[in-house]
């Protein structure tokens, strides 16, 4: 059973934190791009701030997160 509060962990040599952001709407989705192939994985939607912490927190990211549009 998943908890959300549950710790998980990916690997920073092949993933990069990212938040994808609409221009249009401005909804903001966090997730991982793959390195190599560029490749955005969907994760979480983020509504507030208190969702990108859970999502920091969740993965154990303490720097700063790319946004892309």
């Amino acid at each position: 059973m998943f908890h959300k509060n549950e710790k998980k962990t990916y690997d920073a040599s092949k993933y990069k934190p990212v938040l994808r952001c609409s221009i249009c709407t401005g909804e903001q989705v966090a997730g991982f791009r793959n390195l190599q192939t560029g490749e955005f994985e969907d994760l979480m939607l983020i509504r507030n701030a208190k969702d990108l912490e859970a999502f920091r927190k969740q993965y154990g990211i303490s720097g700063e997160i790319e946004k892309t549009y």
